[in-house]
């Protein structure tokens, strides 16, 4: 289950509005159309100062003054594009003019053209030098153009002239951060708190920083700061999800993800982020709701189809869990969490062959593949191929030296391919990596057994009754071996124990007969025969054989 990581991206500045139209009132020539279009935008009739400007210029009046008052016009009405058009015109009449560069760059600004904007500003400071104002812009747009270091020299500049100006000090911590000088930075963005406390920008800015940096207590603090000024700022409360969410606190994770739904039920990561803290708390119905609102604003995520599963998986929900895998792997037919888990429910629900297919499609490199491997194995060792099965244990093994079940069952699968010695090599291997894996010990004593080496099976078996391990068949094997051996003695000891697990156990019933019947105890022994073949009437067939196990 991971996380959907939260966009808390830098805040930019922006430059300033286009220079003031009292500019345009100190013009030396009187002009009354310009006249006019001053006295309309004074009474607030923009709209009909704009059109009596454009209806001068279309008619071919070609006065400087006409286009700049037109283009500051068209940016109080907020037609960025129309004062750009504008003040484009005037940079082609007069290509020195003191203030069109400037109010261009700014419109552009407005319009995030930011490559154009640097040019701009550029051609505003080089027309007028004294225009401290364009180097803000240009150190501004530089920043958004991706050329942060390049717009540390101009805002320095402007700096040295207004060293208190927000803006600039704005700027030159968002340009410090962007090019990893991050101790600078976060001295510039305490200077803009400092004159204002409740700058968002600078906390946010703050923020993002610290989590790149996973500086997680300094995340906090300006975390919490936003959040004080603006209880619903999703950036400050996405932080503290991703504190909650790093630190392991999934209540807290929860709690935030669950206020970032509400604020904004459209986004995707929310609900999916919200899904994954109610999993990890073992809330899987909350689970499944937070991931199907997920799934539902985003289908073609295949980690959401992936956990919906889980999620269902968890609550027994099979062919829920089992849809949702198949959908996944529809949106991504090579997502080994998929495959996984989608062969995990299909072994549950009996279709192996499938299964297997799908574990052996999940690729090395993943993390599911030595697990994949492993069920592999097993599988092949169910269904009777013994040798593909040894193969994929083998394979684990050589990932995983130290996997005592992967050597058991190694150890079996060669068994049942009738290869003793490696079968032998892996229980012996599996009982080094854990001492009292009874299975290990079971797996040799059958070997001895089979190979009737009556001694190792003896110790063997005694082994596993000091373990602990009872059951009829472990008493009854022990009692057979000491019959064989001729330890009469001990195999009425150990048949009597296997009669104790279950009585009605007819094998032991007659082996007892015939051990006691070697003690010289006939009319015990013929009891037991009796017994023996009430329980099991066709044992009177092998009745006069030797014991067998």
């Amino acid at each position: 289950m991971q996380v959907v990581k939260q966009e808390t991206g830098i805040k930019h500045p922006i430059p300033a509005g286009v220079t003031s139209i009292e500019d345009v009132r100190q013009l030396k020539r009187p002009n009354r159309t310009l006249s006019k279009a001053v006295s309309l935008h004074l009474e607030g009739k923009l709209e009909s100062a704009a059109k009596l400007l454009s209806k001068a210029i279309e008619a071919g009046e070609r006065d400087p003054a006409l286009f700049s008052a037109l283009g500051h016009i068209h940016f109080e009405m907020r037609d960025y594009a129309s004062a750009a058009a504008t003040y484009t015109q005037l940079v082609e009449l007069e290509p020195l003019h003191r203030t069109a560069h400037f109010n261009l760059g700014v419109c552009q600004g407005n319009l995030k053209e930011w490559k154009a904007a640097t040019v701009s500003f550029r051609d505003a400071a080089d027309a007028d030098a004294t225009r401290a104002d364009a180097l803000l812009g240009l150190g501004i747009s530089l920043i958004h153009t991706g050329e942060p270091g390049e717009a540390l020299e101009p805002l320095d500049k402007y700096l040295s002239l207004f060293p208190e100006h927000e803006q600039a000090v704005f700027g030159k911590a968002v340009a410090l951060q962007q090019t990893g000088r991050h101790a600078e930075a976060v001295e510039q963005y305490r200077k803009v708190l400092a004159r204002n406390p409740r700058c968002e920008e600078a906390l946010s800015n703050l923020v993002a920083m610290f989590l790149e940096k996973k500086d997680h207590d300094a995340v906090r603090r300006y975390a919490e700061m936003l959040v004080e000024l603006q209880p619903e700022s999703t950036v400050a409360i996405e932080a503290l999800a991703t504190l909650a969410f790093a630190e392991g606190d999934f209540p807290a994770a929860a709690r935030h993800c669950r206020s970032l739904s509400e604020m904004a039920p459209d986004r995707f990561e929310n609900w999916f982020n919200l899904g994954v803290a109610y999993h990890k708390l073992g809330h899987h119905d909350k689970a499944v709701q937070a991931y199907r609102q997920a799934t539902g604003l985003k289908p073609d995520c295949a980690q959401a189809h992936l956990n919906l599963g889980v999620a269902l998986q968890e609550l027994s929900d099979l062919p829920s869990a089992r849809a949702c895998y198949e959908r996944a792997l529809q949106v991504d037919p090579n997502q080994a969490g998929v495959l996984w888990n989608l062969a995990l429910v299909l072994e549950q629900q009996g279709e192996r062959n499938w299964a297997e297919k799908l574990y052996e499609r999940i690729p090395e490199q993943a993390s599911e593949s030595c697990d994949a491997t492993f069920r592999l194995g097993y599988l092949r060792l169910l269904r009777g191929d013994y040798a593909g099965s040894a193969l994929a244990f083998e394979t684990c093994i050589h990932v995983r030296p130290d996997w005592p079940e992967a050597c058991l069952n190694a150890g079996i699968a060669y068994a049942r391919l009738g290869e003793t010695d490696n079968a032998r090599r892996y229980f012996q291997e599996a009982l080094m990596i854990r001492p009292d894996s009874s299975d290990a010990v079971r797996g040799l004593a059958a070997l001895a057994l089979e190979q009737q080496d009556f001694v190792e099976a003896y110790e063997l078996h005694r082994r596993l009754i000091e373990m602990g391990e009872r059951g009829p068949e472990l008493f009854y094997n022990a009692g057979l071996i000491c019959q064989k051996r001729g330890q009469n003695e001990e195999a009425v000891g150990f048949y009597q124990q296997a009669l104790a697990e279950d009585p009605e156990f007819a094998e032991a019933l007659l082996n007892l007969g015939h051990a006691l019947m070697a003690l010289g105890q006939e009319e015990e022994a013929r009891s037991y025969w009796r017994r023996a073949i009430r329980e099991k009437p066709e044992l009177a067939q092998t009745y006069f054989e030797p014991a067998a196990s």
